[in-house]
């Protein structure tokens, strides 16, 4: 049933609301920063920076207790809000110390993909637009940093959430993650970027070892990325996007095969073929292969080249900016975004194929689902935290969140017993409410 979009203004306060009176899942989202049922210094020493109507900002809002945030948020009623660092004091407490003592300490390392990235090379959409069709580029990026993140650096809590309208971020949770320093996350961007150069630079990849075109093999971290885009480059690039398509897609390239003597042979058969496909033209670059002998230079040349062209399209597009500071500011999952009204919803990496932003729901449609339900709301009995998410289709999405949530807590709960058991000796099966305490960090 297609759900009325007119009658619910995202812009709207009173339709704001109305989300985060039944909607928002509170104790998930507190699960997934603090690590523990408990209130931390995850939680309690966090930024949380708000925007009101009227574009009112307000940094350094911190809480004591998920209750607190949910009050302060409902009170509030902001268009957004997004997630900090955790400082070594409370950032409310920002006026009453002296300058520049508040410092952030931990931080999740985040990432951001934004689709206007690639407005020089998709076809279907352009600027703010997004569909299922250009959502091809994300996944690819997403596959790529997915794995990156957890082979080479061995990370596991990694959280996908849709922007909202064109990209996707990434929060990775796990405690070394959390730890890194700005230098540190600056080196792991650095480890990390690929495509780099302006709009004025045609070549974007240069990840070789030696110099001009083709010389050296890619490096061991890239190769799985190579191998994992070409089906995408294939099926995107090349048959859906057509990117080789039209002459400056022909210009672009032509201007990326290393052997001009080759480059102009085929300028001159794809001139007297105008019509000629995108992948129609890759072959062809693949059949000149062929003819100079695959075992040749010229020929491991153009081969490197075609793997650079791979990565030069479908690599991820960090906005390394905000990966290296950890006072950074993200907007946090499960707002609503003002112009498109789509709930900022987790993704799972290993079905990114499968989403389709276009589909996610939004705030319109959440209160439309409500509106049909004759069960009384969350906020007149029961539980005020819980919300009515789990009547909409916003409840696979929390659903995510709170398995995220969860892992993330029993790895917190391993380590106190590892603590305990180191500090006292024995297995920690049977326990005073003095020795819970200080196992659960109260105390002592």
């Amino acid at each position: 049933m297609e759900m009325p979009k007119f009658e619910y203004d995202p812009s709207s306060p009173e339709v704001m609301m109305q989300f985060y009176r039944r909607l928002f899942p509170y104790r998930p989202f507190f699960h997934w920063l603090n690590h523990d049922h408990t209130p931390s210094k995850l939680f309690t020493h966090r930024e949380f920076a708000l925007t009101l109507t009227g574009d009112i900002y307000l940094r350094y809002n911190s809480f004591a207790t998920v209750e607190d945030f949910a009050r302060e948020i409902k009170r509030l009623n902001p268009s957004r809000f997004e997630v900090g660092a955790i400082y070594n004091a409370r950032p409310r407490d920002k006026r009453t110390l002296r300058a520049g003592a508040l410092q952030p300490q931990m931080r999740e390392l985040v990432f951001d993909i934004d689709m206007t990235d690639y407005d020089s090379i998709r076809t279907c959409c352009s600027g703010k637009g997004i569909c299922k069709r250009c959502w091809s580029f994300i996944a690819a990026a997403v596959t790529v940093l997915d794995s990156a993140l957890r082979n080479q650096f061995g990370y596991r809590h990694l959280l996908w959430v849709y922007s909202g309208r064109r990209g996707i971020h990434c929060w990775v949770s796990d405690k070394a993650a959390l730890a890194l320093t700005d230098e540190q996350r600056k080196a792991i961007v650095g480890y990390l970027e690929v495509i780099k150069g302006g709009a004025e630079m045609v070549k974007k990849v240069n990840v070789r070892m030696g110099t001009g075109f083709g010389a050296g093999p890619l490096p061991p971290s890239l190769k799985y990325a190579k191998q994992a885009l070409g089906g995408y480059f294939t099926e995107t690039i090349l048959e859906d996007q057509k990117c080789f398509d039209s002459e400056e897609g022909t210009e672009m390239l032509l201007s990326l095969i290393p052997d001009k003597a080759i480059a102009g042979k085929l300028r001159k058969l794809w001139s007297a073929n105008p019509g000629r496909p995108s992948i129609k033209k890759f072959g062809d670059l693949n059949a000149e292969i062929g003819l100079l002998g695959e075992t040749s230079q010229a020929a491991k040349a153009l081969r490197s080249a075609q793997e650079d062209i791979i990565l030069q399209f479908l690599y991820p597009r960090l906005d390394a900016e905000v990966s290296k500071h950890r006072n950074h500011l993200l907007k946090s999952p499960f707002c609503v975004h003002p112009a498109t009204g789509r709930v900022c919803v987790p993704v799972d990496p290993e079905k990114v194929d499968e989403f389709d932003p276009e589909t996610v729901p939004t705030l319109g449609g959440l209160l439309y689902e409500l509106n049909l339900s004759e069960q009384p709301k969350a906020e007149d009995g029961g539980d005020p935290l819980r919300g009515d998410w789990e009547r909409t289709s916003l409840k696979p999405y929390v659903e995510m969140l709170q398995k995220h949530a969860q892992e993330l807590i029993r790895e917190t709960r391993e380590e106190k017993q590892s603590e305990f058991t180191r500090a006292f000796g024995g297995s920690p099966r049977i326990l005073t409410a003095q020795t819970r305490e200080i196992q659960e960090g109260r105390t002592g």
